[in-house]
């Protein structure tokens, strides 16, 4: 019997002032409101926290939005996409260090939460990472585009906007990861690098993500409305 529909998509852990959160919807992790919404609640509770780690499920970090909803296109898509940049935004500009336990595939928007986060750690595999839009229609928001050219390398960015699909030891050259370990140890591998970047004073981070990202941000949030009017999905 599928219990997935019962399952909570996410979850929020202390282990030692680390606040884990976990996303498990019991198959893909695609992102849907219930999804997202937990996430960014998980977000804003770990804003008290020394730092954060987001964990995907074994072999699937996220394959990205809901493609039964995106594939509706029009307000349906637009307001998912809407939500997303909420959470993308919650992690890109968090209070405390965010570090990703990259656990498998990370695709569309699982790369995004990849890219709005410090420090990604993924998990030696056959994972692919990427924005793989073009190549089925969609067009890429000018959120995505602005996170890409953010923290990605320059050299790749052409075919990664284009949909190229990497491996995770290629996903670091590119920039999607910032180091690969054993999927046995990736949970453990970025949990250790969030507890050794908790001494980072609040204040200064605060004021360094203003500096660093806060143009970036901006941007986003203030062309959010006609970046998102534009999107719809090829026929």
């Amino acid at each position: 019997m599928d219990t997935s529909k019962d399952r909570i998509p996410v979850t929020l852990a202390d282990w030692d002032g680390v606040a884990v959160v976990s996303i498990d919807d019991g198959k893909a992790n695609a992102l849907n409101h219930q999804l997202l919404e937990a996430l960014s609640g998980a977000l804003e509770e770990a804003s008290n926290a020394d730092a954060v780690v987001i964990a995907g499920r074994p072999g699937r970090f996220s394959a990205g939005f809901d493609l039964e909803i995106m594939n509706r296109g029009g307000i349906d898509a637009r307001d998912l996409l809407a939500a997303g940049v909420d959470v993308f935004l919650k992690a890109y500009m968090h209070p405390r260090p965010v570090v990703v336990s990259c656990s498998g595939h990370a695709i569309a928007a699982g790369a995004i939460i990849l890219m709005s986060s410090d420090i990604r750690i993924g998990a030696h595999g056959d994972f692919k990472l990427g924005m793989p839009e073009l190549t089925i229609g969609m067009p890429l928001p000018f959120f995505a585009t602005e996170l890409m050219r953010d923290r990605l390398s320059t050299r790749h960015l052409g075919a990664a906007l284009l949909g190229e699909m990497y491996g995770p030891a290629e996903a670091v050259e590119v920039g999607f990861l910032d180091d690969v370990v054993a999927t046995n140890i990736v949970l453990e591998s970025a949990t250790e690098r969030a507890r050794a970047l908790a001494p980072i004073s609040r204040g200064a981070l605060q004021r360094t993500r203003l500096t660093s990202r806060g143009a970036v941000a901006n941007a986003i949030r203030a062309g959010l409305v006609e970046d998102l009017s534009h999107f719809d999905v090829a026929p």
